[in-house]
Order: structure tokens, then sequence, then C-alpha cells
């Protein structure tokens, strides 16, 4: 039964520039539009850097113990080249949600469609909740004692 997956929009951006505007949800006219159809969907794109670093410091603050990503995620976010990569991209939360009906997510996929024709987005991404699509969490390496 496919209608009891929620699914989660993903876009990625090529600039650096662009990607930081829209971090800071920053008034640019090149990314007016996209504001605008995240407006329509009462949506906000987060970073990912973001969330990462997020997991992370609630990890930290709660116990490591009971995040099964902590040290897959903390690596992550310490690497160069995956920083710079999770900073251009972008989870689509819906009315604060990450997960959301699909035919939420259809039209949100569909309306960024538009600015992947233009260039200003270079990859939209919709993955579902569905454990059997999705890669399972690495298994914990035994802690030393």
């Amino acid at each position: 039964m496919t209608g009891q997956w929620q699914y989660q929009v993903r876009f990625d951006v090529n600039d650096s520039a662009v990607a930081e505007s829209i971090h800071r949800k920053a008034p640019d006219i090149v990314l007016a539009q996209l504001f605008e159809i995240l407006a329509t969907h009462r949506a906000l794109a987060k970073c990912q850097f973001d969330a990462f670093a997020e997991y992370v410091a609630a990890a930290e603050e709660h116990g490591v113990e009971c995040y099964p990503l902590y040290e897959w995620t903390k690596a992550t976010i310490e690497n160069p080249s995956k920083k710079e990569k999770y900073l251009k991209s972008f989870t689509v939360y819906v009315d604060g949600r990450e997960v959301y009906d699909k035919k939420i997510a259809d039209a949100i996929e569909a309306d960024l469609q538009l600015l992947a024709s233009s260039g200003l987005i270079g990859r939209i991404s919709k993955y579902d909740t569905n454990p059997a699509s999705n890669p399972q969490p690495p298994e914990r390496p035994p802690r030393r004692t």
C-alpha cells in the first residue's frame, strides 16, 4: 500500500553564493521565484548541512548513544568536501514537517522543475519513508571500553 508512505523533496544548487542567499533567506531577485514557490506550498528550504549540525549538537547535548547516525553525521560535517556539498543541498519542509503527503511532494517537485530548467537548481530529489527504498543506518562500530 503506497498511501502509507510520506515524502520529502530536496534540491541542490550549483552556486555557493546562491546557496548562501537561500540559507540566509536573503531577498535576492534571482531567488524570488524560489521563495514564491516555497510560500505557495507553506514551505521553507532548510540547508542539509545545518540539519546535520543540529543533529550532532542534539546528540552531544542529550547523549550520543540515542543518536544512531551521530558518528556518520559528525564525520560528514567535519569533512571539507562533504561540507561544501551539503551547504548547497536543501530539504523542503512543509508546515514545519520534513515529510508530507505524496500529492504535496509531487506539486513541489513540479514547481521546482521550472527552476531546474533555468539552471538555478541543479538537482531535485524526492524520497519516501519506505525503508525498502532508503539506505539503512550504518552499523555502529563496537564501543571501546
